[in-house]
């Protein structure tokens, strides 16, 4: 698959690249995103910090007093919640948030999310992402035509990135941090050079 390769620089004369198609050419499948999208989010869930409730609760077991006569409440032991240092009721406890997913689905999804953008005509190819300053980043957008949500996959994150930081609707990742819901939510992909060689070298290595 060829595509043109654009430039921040006006003066530079247009070139082609060829992609290749066992990374950006293949067909999309709902069923395949899903599943990469579902396992990616409940990887970044945090599991909550779980509470020692009353059975955790390290204190005696005796019965306070007497059942009936004392005028109090009829409690068993001080390892009930109403009593301080008792367990917690109801407490947060620990769950699992860390779902399995084989290693050959997480790659295909990722190359399905790239191919999507390619076969949707949202993928730009730059020959390089060295500007300085945001200001001008700001007009280079502008000329690109990109959508209101813009994902900027560089090969490393250099100093561009941080001319960039501050843009509305812009993202900007290196080639090693390019996962599928980013490069989905995204309206448009940009990638340089320097980030396909990266992703065709890391499903081709």
């Amino acid at each position: 698959m060829k595509v043109k390769v654009q430039s921040f620089d006006a003066k530079a004369k247009a070139a082609d690249v060829e992609l290749n198609d066992e990374v950006f050419g293949l067909d999309p499948r709902a069923d395949i995103l899903h599943r990469v999208v579902t396992w990616q989010l409940e990887k970044r869930r945090a599991t909550a910090r779980g509470t020692r409730e009353r059975a955790d609760v390290a204190r005696s077991g005796k019965k306070l007093g007497r059942q009936k006569g004392g005028g109090v409440a009829r409690h068993g032991d001080r390892r009930a919640p109403v009593f301080v240092g008792g367990g917690k009721a109801h407490g947060a406890r620990v769950r699992d948030f860390n779902p399995s997913l084989n290693k050959k689905i997480r790659a295909l999804g990722l190359k399905m999310a790239l191919s999507s953008h390619a076969k949707a005509g949202s993928l730009v190819i730059l020959d390089a992402f060295d500007v300085a300053k945001t200001k001008d980043l700001k007009g280079h957008f502008a000329t690109l035509n990109t959508g209101k949500r813009t994902l900027v996959i560089d090969g490393d994150a250099g100093e561009a990135f941080r001319a960039g930081r501050n843009l509305v609707g812009v993202d900007m990742l290196p080639a090693v941090g390019a996962n599928v819901y980013d490069i989905i939510k995204a309206d448009t992909l940009v990638l340089t050079r320097a980030a396909v060689e990266k992703l065709e070298a890391r499903f081709n290595g």
